[in-house]
């Protein structure tokens, strides 16, 4: 069984982009609404991908992933995915031994940044950079498949970054 650990954080400063080791830009898009699952088509610029991840919320999810044609996940994203697509662009920053994936979003969630972690464990010890801020992991705003049906510009309470 494929499952994901992963830890979600609004960030304090922008001290991380000193430290990027690589980044991509990601256009993605959810098909349908699902109760127990999100249906994901990814593309980047090299890549194109279907996700399948369960509608868990927390920390530990299932999830599947799997390559497609770029051509079939482009026309997918344009004519069958829920309106807006996500966009944005996805830094990683090694820190004491743990790649961490900065998100900076774009279009209807410009001004969102998410850093997440991903663990072997729940219980999995990290240390956390001087640039961290406030655990997000618990609320299901900040998911990729919330930013569709309410994108970050209409929130109007949530902060950019927190401690």
């Amino acid at each position: 069984m494929a499952t994901e650990i992963e830890r979600k954080f609004l960030v304090l400063s922008d001290t991380w982009r000193a430290h990027v080791t690589r980044a991509t830009r990601y256009r993605q898009g959810y098909l349908g609404p699902a109760e127990t699952s999100s249906v994901r088509v990814r593309v980047s610029d090299t890549n194109a991908y279907l996700n399948i991840k369960g509608a868990t919320v927390g920390v530990t999810r299932l999830e599947y992933e799997y390559p497609i044609p770029s051509a079939d996940a482009h026309e997918m994203l344009d004519r069958l995915c829920r309106k807006p697509l996500i966009e944005k662009t996805r830094h990683l920053v090694d820190h004491a031994g743990h790649c961490w994936e900065i998100d900076v979003f774009e279009g209807d969630n410009a001004g969102l940044i998410v850093a997440e972690i991903e663990l072997k464990a729940e219980d999995e010890l990290f240390v956390r950079p001087d640039w961290l801020g406030k655990e997000v992991s618990d609320d299901t705003r900040y998911y990729n498949v919330s930013l569709v049906t309410q994108p970050y510009k209409t929130w109007g309470d949530a902060p950019t970054k927190s401690s």
